[in-house]
Formats: C-alpha cells, sequence, structure tokens
C-alpha cells in the first residue's frame, strides 16, 4: 500500500507531474493560435464555445508545435528538463543542440508528445479536482445539490452516499493518470532524446581530445619537476656530503640549484598557463626548452648532480640543433631530460649519450637518433620507483606523436635507451 502511494505520489511522480504540466502550458500558444484558424473556418465563431472546435483546435495546434520543434536548441532545453524531472539518467540523453535532420526528427516527435500529454493532463488537473471536492462534500453541503452540472452521475446530481466514493475515484484516477502519462515520458526520453552515432562521435573526438591534454600536461609536470626534484636532490646530498672538506664544489651545487629551480619555476609557470581556460600565455613566460638552446645547460646540472656524462653530438656543435624541426627539438630535449634523470636515480657510473642526425634513405626519411647508456645501479643503491614508469611512457608517447620509437632496457651489462625521431615534418 505504502509503495503504490510512493509511486503515485512521491517526489519522483510529482515531479513529473509539474513537467507534464509545464508541457501543457508550452502547448498554449500553439492551441490559442490554432483555435483562431479553427473557429475562422467554422465561420467566425469562438472555437472554444464548442467542445468539438476545442478538440480540433488541440489537434491542429500539435503539427505547429512539432513543425517548431526542428530548431536545433529545442533538444538541449527538453533535455534540461527531463535530466531535472523525470528522473532519467544523464548517460542516456543527448548534448547540445540536434544537428541531423534524423535527430531532429526524434526531437520533434518527443516535444509533440510532452507538449500534447501535458496538454491533457494539465486540462484534467485544472477540472478534476474541483469536481471531485464537491462530490466528497456533498452529504454534507445540501446546498451543492442545487446545482446541475448535467454530467450524471459525475455530477451534483449523484447519490449523495455514492457521492464521495466517485470523488476519490476521480482523484485516484488523475493520480493514475499522470503518474503513467510521467513514467511513458521518462521512458521514451532516452529514445527520442538519447544520442545518435554522429553524437556519439562526437562525444568521443571530444573525450579524446581532453585525454590528449591532460596526457600533455601530465608528462609536462613530469618531466619539468621530475627531473629537477631529482637534480636537485642529488646536488643537496653531494654537497651535504662534502660540506667541510670542498666548498667550491658546495658553492657550485648550491648555484646549480639555484638555476634549476629558477629554471623550473618558469617552465611550471607556463605548464599551468596551459590550464587556465581562454588565458592566452603570458608573455613572460618561460618558452619550451630545445635541444639547441638548453642542451649544454640540461648536461651541466646533470654533471653538477654527480653524475659524468660523456656527450657524443653529431652534426657538431650544440648550435647546429637550431636547424632542426621546432617540435623534434622540443620532444628530443624532454627525452634526453628523462633519461637523464632515471640515470640519476637508477643508474651508476659514467653516462654516454649519443645524439646523431641519420641521413634519410630507401627504407625512411631523416630522422634524429638518440642513445644513452650506463651502467645500472646496485639494488641497495638504487632510489625506490614510485613513478611507475611513467617518465618511460611519457617518451614513448613524446616520439609516437612524430611518428617514431622509443626502446628502453638492459643491453649488455648496461642500460641502454635508444629514441628515433623522424624530421620530414619540418618546422612546427
Amino acid at each position: 500500500m505504502r509503495e503504490g502511494v510512493r509511486r503515485l505520489l512521491g517526489a519522483r511522480a510529482r515531479l513529473r507531474w509539474i513537467h507534464l504540466i509545464l508541457g501543457g502550458a508550452l502547448l498554449m500558444p500553439y492551441f490559442l493560435l490554432a483555435q483562431v484558424g479553427v473557429g475562422m473556418a467554422a465561420g467566425g465563431v469562438n472555437a472554444l464555445s464548442s467542445f468539438p472546435l476545442t478538440l480540433a483546435a488541440y489537434a491542429a495546434a500539435l503539427p505547429l508545435a512539432a513543425a517548431t520543434a526542428v530548431y536545433g536548441l529545442v533538444r538541449p532545453l527538453s533535455v534540461t528538463a527531463v535530466r531535472a524531472m523525470c528522473a532519467v539518467r544523464g548517460e542516456g540523453l543527448a548534448e547540445g543542440p540536434a544537428r541531423s535532420w534524423a535527430a531532429r526528427g526524434r526531437t520533434s516527435a518527443w516535444w509533440t508528445l510532452h507538449l500534447g500529454v501535458g496538454a491533457l493532463v494539465s486540462g484534467m488537473t485544472l477540472a478534476v479536482p474541483p469536481m471531485a471536492v464537491a462530490l466528497i462534500a456533498l452529504p454534507f453541503v445540501r446546498a451543492l445539490r442545487d446545482f446541475d452540472l448535467g454530467l450524471g452521475w459525475f455530477s451534483t446530481r449523484a447519490d449523495p452516499y455514492l457521492a464521495p466514493l466517485l470523488g476519490i475515484g476521480l482523484l485516484t484516477a488523475l493520480a493514475l493518470c499522470a503518474a503513467g502519462a510521467g513514467a511513458l515520458l521518462a521512458r521514451l526520453a532516452p529514445v527520442l532524446l538519447g544520442p545518435t552515432a554522429a553524437d556519439r562521435l562526437a562525444a568521443a573526438e571530444e573525450r579524446a581530445a581532453d585525454l590528449a591534454v591532460r596526457n600533455r600536461l601530465a608528462r609536462e609536470l613530469h618531466d619539468a619537476v621530475g627531473h629537477a626534484l631529482s637534480a636537485v636532490t642529488l646536488q643537496a646530498v653531494a654537497a651535504q656530503r662534502v660540506l667541510e672538506r670542498d666548498p667550491g664544489f658546495v658553492r657550485e651545487a648550491l648555484a646549480a640549484i639555484e638555476d634549476t629551480a629558477r629554471r623550473t619555476v618558469g617552465e611550471l609557470d607556463a605548464v599551468l598557463g596551459l590550464l587556465r581556460d581562454g588565458d592566452p600565455a603570458r608573455p613572460d613566460a618561460a618558452p619550451a626548452p630545445t635541444l639547441a638552446a638548453d642542451l649544454d645547460g640540461l648536461l651541466a646540472r646533470t654533471r653538477a648532480a654527480g653524475a659524468p656524462v660523456t656527450a657524443h653530438q653529431d652534426p657538431g656543435p650544440p648550435g647546429d640543433w637550431a636547424r632542426l624541426p621546432a617540435i623534434a627539438s622540443r620532444e628530443a630535449y624532454r627525452i634526453v631530460q628523462e633519461g637523464l634523470s632515471n640515470a640519476l636515480r637508477h643508474g651508476a657510473g659514467p653516462v654516454d649519450l649519443r645524439i646523431r642526425v641519420q641521413p634519410g634513405h630507401d627504407t625512411g626519411p631523416r630522422h634524429l637518433e638518440i642513445t644513452m647508456t650506463n651502467a645500472p645501479a646496485s639494488p641497495e643503491d638504487r632510489e625506490p620507483r614510485t613513478t611507475g614508469g611513467r617518465g618511460l611512457r611519457g617518451c614513448a608517447e613524446r616520439a609516437a606523436l612524430l611518428g617514431g620509437s622509443v626502446e628502453a632496457g638492459p643491453h649488455g651489462d648496461r642500460w641502454r635507451l635508444r629514441a628515433v625521431l623522424p624530421l620530414g615534418g619540418g618546422d612546427r
């Protein structure tokens, strides 16, 4: 019994009832326009004075409502109302305006159904309660029996002993009709307002674009901040060990820490600027580091952290890297940075770094090859891994963006990182 009452008069049923009454209110402009046309067609009479003409005006209003629903903005308005008032799960409804004609046709069907059924429920809601109250009060208010509504048993001419039962029956029927109509619309909403194949494709593309931006930001933060923290930590540890006996080294380590922190703050500011939607890039934000401009500094900071690095560069001096495509130079710098960071944390002994441009041939375009090898540290000296290998995955993603590849793993008795970045795309 309680469950039945909840289904008829609970919060969800009441909201759906209000949603139907809203549909009836939205039909009123169409209905008033249609009743003028029906009245003129019937010889200039008032269509509201005749029940058949009123029904004809109602029937004529529905095609008018259907025609206006082909406009794209009707769907988001309907979806918002359905989510708020019909207890329909959001993933079952489409986002944004209807663009295809198939989606507009479904929206038009929904709009017509909502307004048409809502008008009937609204009319019943206005007419039934007063009649039901009159019937319930009939045995107790003798003056009501003097009014003849001309509706037979459903009027003040009903038997006074049966009238209250008829009144309660009318209210129950009204609640049943409203609950049934609300449940019907809630069931049909995902069918008529649900996403089309084009909507699903657009949503998937939007999610993919958002995920790509998130992955890019994660890579930048990991490479810039992670490397800087590793370098600063090792520089501080090395300075602490020789604090008393080698003040000169300590000064160099502190200068390297200051330089690393300053550069990282600039890079972090540039990355965080990407998170501010619509915020243009600051003119003083640090530019993305590249091989041409920043490789020497990266090697110097790594050496200051206590890791000897031997660099072999081809085509020659670092300035020659300025001829590389800008995007390849940026991604190559980050790959080298991540490789050196891993060498600092998990390696031992000198690091051998080789960067060279390989000429194109029949099997592929000209490409940049980065090879980095060093001996792995012993288990007791190796820094515990806490990032789950995200750095190497980030390197692989950077290379894949350019159509290249990254390999990392044991190579004989050493650990090797090898990256190949095609250079056929030009400057970007």
